[in-house]
């Protein structure tokens, strides 16, 4: 809906508070949804993952609080909050959560 104002707009968030762990499960929530992208908050519950799998899109992730280990073309990062790491479109990637930890994903749409 164009013209519908996001809820969390003009607000100002602390983006580890949008999402709680839960036992077991990967929590998510959308921020923004947009044709031009996507801004989604998650929670993964430690020993949860994503498994591999590729994107037709460019993806950034900003680790928020955790650690979490996180693959790139079978390269293994290991992030921290604070800490990013850009995905690049078509590339094969993959998340695990060596701890409970959140994120925000960024997804650049074309």
């Amino acid at each position: 809906m164009e013209g519908k104002k996001n809820a969390l707009a003009e607000s100002v968030i602390d983006p580890r508070a949008l999402v709680a762990y839960q036992d077991g499960a990967v929590v998510s929530r959308a921020l923004v949804t947009k044709k031009a992208g996507t801004i989604t908050a998650f929670a993964f519950d430690a020993g949860e993952g994503l498994s591999e799998h590729t994107a037709p899109y460019d993806a950034v992730v900003q680790v928020l609080e955790g650690e979490a280990e996180i693959t790139v073309g079978g390269r293994p990062y290991t992030l921290a909050a604070g800490e990013m790491i850009i995905m690049p479109a078509t590339i094969p990637h993959a998340l695990f959560a060596r701890v409970p930890f959140k994120m925000l994903l960024v997804m650049i749409l074309e």
